[in-house]
C-alpha cells in the first residue's frame, strides 16, 4: 500500500529526526501534479512523494533543507513556461504554488499529523507564515457522501490574503473486486497499490484468503447477496467483475448493473457481454444499467497475463478517477 505521508511526517518527528513537508497548494494552467500533492523530504533528501520532477523538484528540496535549518515556512512559486516545460520533458506551461513546512516537534502540530492520517476527511489549515511556532489546525468534515470521492475541486488551495494553505482530505474511492483468482488477485494488488481502497470478493475461501493480499486489503469470502449487503455500492465505487465463470458473472452484474456505482466493468470479450447482457435482459435486469456496463474492461494494451490485465484495467480505474474515462 501507498505511505500515508501525513503518518510518515509524524513519524519523523518522533524519530527526532529533521524533514520538511512540500505540498502543491495552488496550480494554474498546465502542470505536473495537481494541488494537494505532497512531498516529504527529510536532511538526506527526498522520502515519499514527487512535486514534479526535474529542476522544479530540485528546488523544493533545497527550500526544504532551508525551512529545516530556519525552522520557518517558504511559499515557492514556479512558472513553468513552454521552453523550461520541454526541458524538463513535461507536457505543461501553467504556474505551480509550493508550500514547504518544517517539521517541528511541537504538541499541537503533531496532534494534526495524526489526526489527518486517520482521518477519512477533514480540512486542514496551515498558515503560511510563523512567527512563534507552527499554525497547523484539523477539522472533522461529516463523512462524504455518495459520489464525493470524485466530487470536483482542488485538494489543496490559499485562501485569497494567501494567509492560509486549505487543504481537504477526501477518501480514496472504493474498488469492489469480485473474483479472487489469478486475474482478480492481481487487480486488487495493483489497485491497492495506486491507492484505491480495495475489497476483494470470493465465494471460495481458499481464494478468499488474506494472507494472499497486502494489509490494507480487505478479503471477504461470501456471495454477492452477502458481500452487497455488508458493503453497498455507492456512486463513488468501482465494481470490477472477474469471476471464474460466466454464471457467477451474470448473477453479480444483475445486482450491480443499476447500481448507483460510478464505474461497473466486466472482465471478457465484447462476445460475453453480448451473451451475458442478452440473458440478463431476459430476466428483467433494465437495459440502461447493463448499457453503461464496460466490456471488456482495461485499456488496450494488448494485455495477456494476469500482471498485464491488472495494468490495463487500474489504469481505466485511475482515468475514471481523475475524471478522464
Amino acid at each position: 500500500m501507498p505511505m500515508n505521508v501525513w503518518q510518515a511526517a509524524a513519524d519523523l518527528i518522533r524519530q527526532n529526526r529533521g524533514g520538511a513537508l512540500a505540498t502543491v497548494a495552488r496550480v494554474r494552467g498546465s502542470t505536473p501534479v495537481p494541488a494537494g500533492t505532497k512531498m516529504l523530504v527529510g536532511s538526506e533528501g527526498r522520502l515519499i512523494g514527487s512535486v514534479g520532477g526535474g529542476c522544479v523538484e530540485a528546488g523544493v528540496i533545497g527550500a526544504a533543507l532551508d525551512a529545516q535549518a530556519r525552522r520557518r515556512p517558504a511559499l515557492l512559486t514556479h512558472h513553468l513556461n513552454a521552453d523550461l516545460a520541454g526541458d524538463l520533458g513535461l507536457s505543461c506551461g501553467g504556474t505551480v504554488d509550493i508550500f514547504v513546512e518544517p517539521l517541528v516537534a511541537d504538541h499541537t502540530y503533531l496532534r494534526v499529523l495524526d489526526a489527518a492520517a486517520a482521518a477519512e476527511s477533514g480540512l486542514v489549515r496551515t498558515a503560511t507564515e510563523w512567527t512563534s511556532g507552527p499554525i497547523k489546525t484539523f477539522e472533522s468534515l461529516s463523512r462524504a457522501g455518495p459520489g464525493a470521492a470524485g466530487a470536483a475541486g482542488a485538494a489543496a488551495t490559499l485562501t485569497r490574503d494567501g494567509r492560509f494553505m486549505e487543504e481537504r482530505l477526501r477518501q480514496a474511492p472504493r474498488v469492489l473486486v469480485f473474483g479472487a483468482g489469478h486475474v482478480g488477485a492481481a487487480i486488487t494488488r495493483a489497485a491497492a497499490a495506486a491507492g484505491f481502497r480495495v475489497v476483494v470478493i470470493d465465494d471460495r475461501p481458499e481464494y478468499a484468503d488474506p494472507s494472499r493480499f497486502d494489509a490494507g486489503v480487505v478479503v471477504l469470502a461470501a456471495d454477492v447477496e452477502t458481500a452487497l449487503t455488508r458493503y453497498p455500492v455507492t456512486a463513488g465505487d468501482a465494481v470490477v467483475i472477474a469471476t471464474r465463470g460466466h454464471r457467477n458473472d451474470a448473477e453479480i452484474l444483475a445486482r450491480v448493473a443499476a447500481s448507483p456505482a460510478g464505474y461497473v466493468g466486466l472482465l471478457g470479450s465484447r462476445r460475453k457481454k453480448i451473451v451475458v447482457t442478452k440473458g440478463l435482459k431476459a430476466v428483467g435486469v433494465p437495459a440502461n444499467g447493463l448499457r453503461r456496463v464496460r466490456v471488456p474492461i482495461g485499456l488496450p494494451i494488448g494485455a495477456v497475463t494476469p500482471e498485464e490485465i491488472a495494468v490495463s484495467v487500474v489504469a481505466e480505474l485511475i482515468g475514471w478517477r481523475r475524471g478522464e474515462s
